[in-house]
């Protein structure tokens, strides 16, 4: 590897010329190493795995970031754009904190990166038989709120409910 002082011809070089390579460190110098050579590279299922959840990330978020409205109002004033929130909203899915349950309602708090758009509740009975199910209602309809009721005739058995993102993911906790 060797290092290249700060000439004018070279200040800012970077990229493949020929075999070498030139590289920029974030504290400014630049730096010249052999071209790296990927020509055999097997990928392990793991890896290939992950580069098809990008893809399809990827696929998300080039379409949401043109057809979602909401991306493009959060990314007003922001470095991130509407595709990098749309991207990061497909990899991380919306989060249960708190069901409760009282005087005829449950109430689940739920939060996501970007907005949680529904939140779905299943009352089980003790052998598992739906007893009552349905969707939810922001307690408050502001952007903000992660509050979520549902208004239930049902006094006992188990709750399941499920909460969704903008991205279509979802996650399901049970009380």
């Amino acid at each position: 590897m060797a290092k290249i002082q700060r000439k004018a011809g070279i200040l800012g070089l970077s990229g493949i010329i020929g075999d070498k390579a030139f590289r920029q460190l974030p504290d400014g110098r630049t730096i010249e190493c052999k071209q790296p050579d990927f020509s055999n590279r097997e990928f392990s299922q793991g890896q290939v795995d992950t580069q098809a959840r990008f893809k399809r990330a990827v696929r998300y978020a080039r379409e949401a970031s043109k057809t979602q409205p909401l991306y493009a109002a959060l990314a007003e004033g922001q470095p991130a754009n509407a595709y990098n929130l749309a991207l990061s909203d497909w990899f991380k899915p919306p989060v249960i904190h708190a069901i409760k349950w009282s005087k005829g309602s449950v109430r689940v708090t739920a939060s996501d990166n970007i907005l949680v758009t529904d939140v779905y509740i299943k009352i089980l009975d003790g052998e598992g038989n739906v007893l009552e199910q349905g969707h939810a209602r922001k307690v408050d309809p502001s952007y903000a709120s992660e509050v979520w009721e549902y208004l239930s005739s049902t006094t006992g058995g188990t709750i399941e409910a499920t909460a969704c993102d903008l991205a279509g993911n979802s996650v399901k906790a049970v009380l």
